[in-house]
């Protein structure tokens, strides 16, 4: 239960509602022993009115009313306190689920770029969904019927040792053949509940995976494969889960035949010490029930291992995301407003897990209130370019200063506030349109949001939906087209307003029309804000103040849009042939 370690700090948060719990479990669990204790009263007093002469019925009869209603009082409040242990323990392994659900969540948002391009998002789900339910199911029922069990076997056995210390010596003679049978089948459920959850993350991925590339599916009719490829996945699956079932099946079947034996010890053992006069036929009764009380929380054991197990396995995996350090670092904070002057000094930046330069000794700067032009062949280290300024990578070389101050000596949250970036491939969530606008700014007006709307061309557009601003996005927002995508996601940078924007080709899916009148928008809010703009488009930077040429990670070409079409190089060539295309 090393790994299971991690949970102890929220026991610990919760100890008051737990020692509770444990408290009600414990009195519920003597009122419990009142039953069988009544009952061995009971026959022994019947026992010795049958042997007197003179017994007095009706003195019997008032013993075994008053014992009657003895046993159903106790019982009652037994099965009250029962019920409050259940709503106690219970409840605080839902706390616990939900509170391990929110910091495996907030866990995963401060991983950075690497970490999702080294993890399945099948795989992250189930972590965060199917691995902290077995946990729950660890720090709820198992924990309470542990509870339960232990407390049961420690008055009931204290009690029976306490009228027949031989007897019960007997009776508890298969509890070590129980202990080392529990031993070995939970170390086979370990390895096998492992195998299980890593088989359940395969499939989530290549479902999550089959859903998003669903189009591409459908277009190279590869339904079939995609549907065998799955059921090999599936039936694995089922030969994992099936290995085992049939180790825990052992369990209860082991439990109960070794409670037969102590039931059959017992009526034999305490028959004969009751022939020879040594105990009453109350306490044979008694032990009897004792020994059936205890087949459940025996048999329960089982069933208790295998979920432990089955929690040490998921919260083993839980543990390796959890202890992933993320490697943008958060800074100490910068004590000045970020005005927006950004400056690349010898900045590179190199992938270790694709072995690529993306970067290679940049070196520019951009003032506040001016606008920069990015362009260049794909793959050419453009939008690493942006990447860097918003920290999603830091560089392997060189320095990123913003305002004079080392772009890492910034808060992350500090940084990300003041920059409005829209990503080559604009994300919508599946929301409204009004709420994924709002994500700019949580608390934007109506007004505000029809004024975003309307700088990035889209506002007549969503007003010719049945809902209009109340559209319900589908999945990435599979609703719109991708100029409308992609409109949008400039509206909600729009009203961020922020001190720095970033636009990482996000007009490619729009006509040329619309192209300029989002730029001529831009243009008039800009004037304060340090503007990047990426782009395949001569026409979407040829306004900017500078203009820089990337080719394989290098700068190639720097200057203004009226000097580069002058130069022979990548800019006028490029230029050429897009004016070339717009005359045909």
């Amino acid at each position: 239960m090393k790994e299971l370690q991690y949970i102890n700090k929220y026991f610990f948060k919760y100890r008051i509602k737990l020692l509770i719990g444990f408290l009600i479990t414990i009195v519920a669990r003597i009122f419990s022993l009142f039953a069988p204790r009544l009952i061995g009263d009971s026959l022994t007093a019947v026992e010795n009115f049958l042997k007197s002469s003179d017994g007095n019925f009706e003195q019997i009869q008032n013993i075994l009313l008053v014992n009657i209603l003895i046993i159903i009082g106790t019982t009652i409040v037994s099965g009250f306190l029962t019920f409050w242990m259940r709503q106690t323990i219970i409840n605080v392994s839902r706390f616990i689920e939900f509170d391990l659900k929110n910091e495996i969540f907030w866990h995963y948002q401060r991983l950075t770029q690497r970490f999702y391009k080294n993890n399945r998002t099948g795989d992250l789900m189930n972590r965060i969904s199917e691995d902290v339910g077995k946990v729950r199911m660890y720090v709820g029922p198992a924990f309470m019927y542990s509870i339960n069990t232990i407390s049961l076997f420690i008055i009931v056995i204290s009690y029976m040792i306490s009228i027949a210390p031989e007897l019960t010596l007997y009776t508890i003679l298969p509890l070590p053949i129980l202990s080392y049978i529990i031993y070995k089948l939970s170390k086979i459920i370990n390895i096998k509940s492992t195998l299980v959850q890593e088989m359940l993350s395969k499939m989530s991925s290549f479902a999550q995976e089959g859903f998003s590339g669903i189009a591409v599916i459908k277009s190279y009719n590869l339904q079939h494969q995609m549907n065998t490829s799955f059921n090999t996945l599936a039936v694995e699956s089922y030969h994992k889960n099936m290995g085992l079932a049939r180790v825990q099946a052992w369990f209860f079947p082991l439990m109960i035949l070794l409670i037969g034996f102590s039931n059959i010890i017992v009526i034999y053992v305490g028959g004969n010490q009751y022939i020879n006069d040594q105990i009453k036929i109350g306490v044979l009764a008694e032990f009897i029930i004792y020994v059936n009380m205890l087949t459940w929380p025996v048999a329960v054991v089982g069933w208790i291992t295998s979920i432990i197990q089955q929690a040490e396995a998921s919260q083993k995996r839980i543990n390796v995301f959890l202890k992933e350090r993320p490697e943008i670092e958060d800074g100490t904070g910068v004590n000045q407003k970020i005005k927006g002057n950004l400056s690349f000094k010898n900045v590179s930046l190199y992938y270790p897990e694709t072995k690529i330069q993306a970067i290679k000794h940049i070196n520019f700067n951009i003032k506040k209130g001016t606008t920069l032009g990015v362009i260049g062949n794909i793959g050419s280290g453009k939008s690493t370019l942006l990447d860097l300024i918003s920290r999603l990578y830091d560089p392997s070389e060189g320095k990123i200063e913003l305002d004079g101050k080392d772009l890492k000596k910034y808060r992350l949250e500090e940084l990300r506030s003041a920059i409005g970036y829209i990503p080559q491939n604009a994300f919508l969530f599946s929301e409204s349109i009004e709420e994924n606008i709002r994500f700019g700014s949580i608390e934007a007006k109506e007004e505000d949001i029809i004024a975003a709307t309307k700088r990035a061309a889209v506002h007549q557009n969503i007003m010719k939906f049945k809902d209009g601003y109340k559209t319900l996005l589908g999945e990435r927002g599979v609703t719109l087209s991708g100029g409308q995508i992609q409109r949008v996601s400039i509206a909600r940078v729009f009203i961020k307003d922020p001190k720095i924007l970033l636009l990482d080709d996000c007009l490619s899916a729009v006509d040329t029309d619309t192209e300029e009148e989002i730029l001529k928008h831009l243009k008039s809010i800009s004037s304060d804000k340090t503007t990047i703009i990426v782009s395949h488009r001569i026409s979407s930077i040829k306004h900017a103040d500078q203009i820089i040429v990337f080719e394989n990670g290098q700068i190639v070409q720097q200057g203004k849009h009226k000097d580069l079409i002058e130069i022979k190089g990548y800019y006028k060539k490029l230029s050429e042939k897009q004016q070339s295309d717009i005359s045909k």
